[in-house]
């Protein structure tokens, strides 16, 4: 069982940005007092004084004493401080170093594929791009293909009407500039460009929508655990022209909890053979809705309802449909099923 009157069991790191911020106030939501922890002194303790006094810790990512006093009898790190590149290599070398499980919020391919390498016979849980991007569609697809020893092809279409990108989205993008990679014939290889162009029509309340060639995290994810031949993931073409466009401004709240008036669905469907399973999760605000995914990997950490140990993908560190049910019950997703059988009934 969760002691939620210890409050140094979870540290969350970048706890200051603007993910960090979500990802602390839905673990106080749920009766966790997290340290808070980064390198912005005064953002920090403005935040604890906030949530009723929590411990703060300040470190910077490259001084290895500092990393290891702020992870010190944690038994989860969370890792909310991007770019993940920069970031993820020390923090969770300094959290399985200390014996406590590790998550992050990782979208870039790299980052994840160095941390499932680095971390894979750990004796605690390292999870990397446990968020909207990468983590999200790596839950949804392994619910999907639940039951199935291979899976031919699995497509994520991610929905998004607009994209008001934070601050810390603008310097990742900036930083992270390894190629991306796609699935074909169950290896990993550069994506095409120019990315492909086709149109996807979302469940409501997106319909049809110009989507673009756009893989981030999820690919490298089932890669490593669902015997996948094939992954593409597709972003709407909208989405993407808000991030390139410099002038879009960052998030405004919309209502209390910070979040924007952003909506998002994420599609996937897992196919093998004439069989077809297709599966959505319809939210607001990608980033508010990455802290529920979090808080739900944390207490499952803490509480031991965990599969494995060492570096592993959302989907095979946790209970796919367990989580995804969770996060439906409270509200968090609304999570759709649609399975088509060979012969075309449902």
């Amino acid at each position: 069982m969760v002691n939620r009157e210890n409050g140094n069991e979870v540290v969350v790191y970048g706890a200051s940005g603007h993910t960090g911020r979500f990802v602390v106030a839905e673990l106080v939501r749920r009766g966790l007092r997290p340290v808070v922890a980064g390198r912005r002194a005064g953002l920090l303790s403005e935040m604890a004084a906030r949530h009723g006094d929590l411990s703060v810790r300040v470190a910077a990512v490259d001084d290895a004493a500092g990393l290891a006093a702020t992870v010190r009898g944690a038994r989860v790190v969370v890792n909310a401080a991007g770019p993940f590149l920069d970031t993820a290599p020390a923090l969770a070398a300094a959290s399985v170093a200390a014996g406590a499980h590790y998550l992050d919020l990782a979208a870039e391919q790299a980052a994840a594929r160095n941390l499932l390498d680095a971390h894979a016979g750990a004796g605690v849980a390292v999870v990397p791009a446990l968020a909207f991007y990468g983590g999200l569609p790596d839950l949804l697809a392994t619910a999907a293909a639940a039951g199935w020893e291979r899976v031919d092809e699995v497509t994520v279409a991610y929905g998004v009407d607009r994209w008001w990108p934070t601050a810390g989205t603008r310097l990742t993008g900036r930083r992270n500039t390894v190629p991306r990679l796609v699935l074909e014939d169950g290896r990993l290889v550069p994506a095409p460009r120019p990315a492909p162009e086709t149109s996807w029509q979302f469940p409501d309340p997106l319909g049809r929508q110009r989507v673009v060639g756009n893989p981030f995290t999820e690919v490298v994810l089932l890669a490593r655990h669902l015997g996948v031949a094939r992954v593409t993931s597709l972003l709407t073409g909208s989405a993407l022209d808000d991030l390139r466009d410099t002038t879009t401004p960052a998030p405004a709240a919309l209502d209390g909890t910070g979040r924007s008036a952003q909506r998002f669905v994420v599609e996937v469907v897992t196919r093998r053979g004439a069989e077809e399973r297709r599966i959505s999760a319809s939210g607001q605000d990608i980033y508010a809705s990455t802290a529920p995914l979090v808080a739900e990997g944390v207490l499952r950490l803490l509480d031991g309802r965990t599969l494995t140990t060492g570096a592993r993908a959302p989907g095979a560190a946790f209970d796919a449909d367990d989580v995804l049910t969770a996060l439906a019950d409270d509200g968090h997703l609304d999570v759709r099923r649609s399975w088509t059988s060979p012969g075309g009934g449902r």
